[in-house]
């Protein structure tokens, strides 16, 4: 089956060194001399995407060019300034003017240490970083451009991690700028958080968002052959513990044989589209025989964003995720607050979905079974049952306040189940939020977060900052830092913000 999760290393972040043309050639030649040695070190291989280096910069037009060359080809995700010596701030204007790409700010220098003995005044001049980026600063923040900001020097591994952590999240704000979300039936009927405005998440984040009739993917699920049926239910016996009952020749061998029928004919109606994510119902399936599990599943883990019940902004973070952790281990599945232990002091929550959690989270082998599934109205469903794997992980929502989207992410542990789990047959994540169960659900419940989320075990919460910042909607964090008294004065504060930032 084909992957969409995206190659990062196709990507491509430029490199902008600042300086002007006062300075002489022989200084010139010297900045891009150290600003290639800057690259150099970022370029090792810790970084997702490949950093390129461009000419030193020393004036207005050549500045406007570049930004206008970056956001003219499509590599480009990202844009990395330097001010090396001192450029004149005002050269920068028309350029940030221009600029459309996501933009960091790395305040560095060539040299970790100082060679303290033979600094004269013409080092001073060169090595000039510490003044050049204030000036820089100073006019991103008066022009209030976007951006992310990273002191240190390129040999230190956390400065690199930092800048590695925003090109992942320029490489999914790229992947939604034109993303298609297919949707097959509308939202759950009489649900309020699944909807949401299509026509404002495609200026704010790029996606579009429309709708096709189920009986059109139920057309390309019948058309599927019996030998590229046959060539799936091979790979399903080769990668899953598959229950007896679904074996071939066995009792329930064409619910299998049904399952992997949806799952081709998704991929076919996806690929025609060229849509990396997409939603169903199961208010409305048409005439599938089942709804879909082990292809929605399967789906995810090959890069697929999905939401559930018609979820189409579920489904967009889920996409974004799987890019931004694309070659990393774990995953991104759709993922929903199901049920609590509430011992106190050990709180936890299961979270599954009826079917369609990705075995990504798992580094397990999972198990392929089919059992009854009392909503739908259809044949039982075949489905991947796994736990998601201990350890760090993020959930994030993103829901529609009316005159703003907003993302609220909670940084929690999954945990392994304190007892087996023999007779929940889903995949399933159980986990500890921070900083600890009560703060973390008032938080999520004041801020009017969905129920519906996007978990990955790939990325942390510093990736959908980023996100956020480049995306420029609001970002609520639940983590260890987090009272109920700090969140609901952020509430009240980011309220008055993004209104007067809209303007009129």
């Amino acid at each position: 089956m084909t992957s969409v999760i995206p190659d990062l290393g196709e990507n491509v972040v430029w490199f902008l060194t600042g300086s002007q043309e006062l300075y002489g050639e022989e200084t010139l030649r010297r900045v891009a001399e150290q600003s290639r040695r800057v690259v150099a070190l970022l370029a090792d291989g810790a970084i997702p995407v490949a950093v390129e280096w461009r000419p030193v910069l020393t004036g207005s037009d050549a500045i406007r060019r570049a930004m206008i060359d970056a956001n003219a080809d499509d590599r480009v995700v990202g844009v990395i300034t330097w001010m090396h010596t001192f450029s004149p701030a005002k050269m920068w204007i028309h350029g940030f003017d221009a600029l459309r790409k996501p933009l960091l700010h790395f305040h560095t220098q060539a040299d970790v240490a100082l060679p303290w003995a033979d600094i004269d005044f013409d080092f001073m001049n060169l090595n000039q970083a510490a003044h050049g980026d204030r000036e820089h600063g100073y006019l991103l923040g008066r022009m209030s451009v976007p951006r992310k900001t990273v002191v240190g020097h390129a040999s230190n591994p956390a400065v690199v991690a930092s800048i590695a952590t925003w090109s992942r999240a320029a490489s999914g704000w790229a992947a939604s700028q034109g993303m298609r979300v297919a949707r097959f039936g509308d939202n759950m009927r009489g649900v309020a958080v699944t909807e949401g405005d299509k026509t404002e998440a495609e200026i704010r984040l790029g996606v579009s968002v429309n709708t096709w009739g189920v009986n059109e993917l139920v057309e390309r699920v019948d058309a599927q052959t019996d030998a590229d049926i046959d060539a799936l239910v091979a790979v399903y016996l080769a990668e899953y513990d598959v229950a007896p009952a679904l074996l071939p020749g066995a009792e329930r061998h064409a619910s299998l044989r049904d399952a992997a029928a949806i799952e081709l004919g998704l991929r076919s109606v996806l690929e025609g589209l060229g849509a990396t994510a997409f939603t169903d119902t199961f208010e409305d399936l048409g005439g599938l025989r089942q709804l879909p599990g082990v292809a929605v599943q399967r789906l995810m883990a090959d890069g697929y964003g999905f939401g559930a019940e018609g979820d189409w902004k579920t489904a967009v973070l889920v996409r974004i995720a799987a890019v931004m952790g694309a070659g990393l281990p774990g995953g991104a599945s759709l993922m929903e607050d199901y049920t609590y232990d509430l011992t106190p002091g050990e709180e936890l929550i299961l979270g599954a979905h009826m079917l369609e959690v990705s075995p990504s989270l798992s580094s397990a082998r999972p198990s392929l079974q089919v059992h009854p599934l009392g909503i739908g109205g259809r044949d039982d469903p075949v489905r991947l049952v796994f736990t998601a794997d201990a350890g760090p992980a993020v959930v994030v929502a993103l829901s529609d306040q009316r005159e703003r989207f907003r993302l609220v992410a909670n940084a929690v542990t999954t945990v392994t189940p304190p007892e087996a789990l023999p007779k929940l047959p889903v995949g399933r994540a159980v986990w500890r939020p921070a900083p600890d169960f009560t703060t973390s659900a008032t938080a999520w419940l004041i801020a009017g977060a969905a129920h519906h989320t996007v978990m990955t075990n790939q990325v942390g919460v510093e990736a959908w900052e980023d996100l956020a910042r480049i995306a420029g909607i609001e970002l609520l964090v639940i983590d260890e830092s987090t009272t109920v008294r700090g969140f609901e004065d952020r509430l009240r504060a980011n309220a008055a913000y993004f209104r007067l930032a809209q303007g009129l």
